[in-house]
């Protein structure tokens, strides 16, 4: 017999990561990344330069009601709050192919850690500020012709493994 979400209960776990998305506009991508902070029990979502509508149509359809309770922080400057926040330790942790990139899968996540995900916007990625503060990129690699993910799907691929090096 197939499982769903009234017949079965996951662990429900939280993780000192927060995702931090660099002028993601899209309500579909919103709600989207609303749906996967809360599967993978993130602490809270920051959006920078962007205000973001949770009574859009949208949004609450690929949400899926995860936008009532997981936290967010909308219209910020995200150079300041990134900034902050490694100031309390957390460490930020770019998703971007750059030119100092490296393979996700040698991402080595010390126990413990408090991670900052940075997201890009969907067409122009993370800009070159938020980059600057962020020791750490890392991209995901891929076999095929395209070269980018969408930022929901990127930030999924992440998720699941720096969650499961934390765990």
């Amino acid at each position: 017999m197939q499982l769903n979400h009234y017949n079965t209960t996951f662990l429900e776990k939280s993780h000192d990561i927060i995702l931090a998305c660099d002028s993601v506009n899209s309500p579909a991508n919103i709600g989207s990344l609303f749906r996967v902070a809360d599967s993978f029990g993130v602490k809270k979502i920051l959006f920078g330069g962007v205000n973001v509508d949770v009574s859009s149509a949208r949004l609450k359809r690929t949400a899926r009601s995860t936008q009532n309770w997981v936290l967010m922080e909308d219209n910020l400057d995200l150079v300041s709050a990134i900034t902050t926040l490694s100031n309390e330790g957390y460490i930020p942790i770019a998703l971007e192919v750059t030119q100092k990139s490296t393979s996700l899968n040698t991402l080595n996540i010390p126990e413990n850690a408090k991670i900052i995900v940075v997201l890009g916007d969907e067409q122009l990625g993370v800009s070159p500020s938020i980059l600057e503060l962020c020791e750490t990129h890392v991209h995901i690699p891929m076999y095929g012709k395209n070269s980018s993910m969408n930022v929901v799907q990127a930030a999924s691929v992440a998720l699941y493994e720096i969650t499961k090096q934390l765990n």
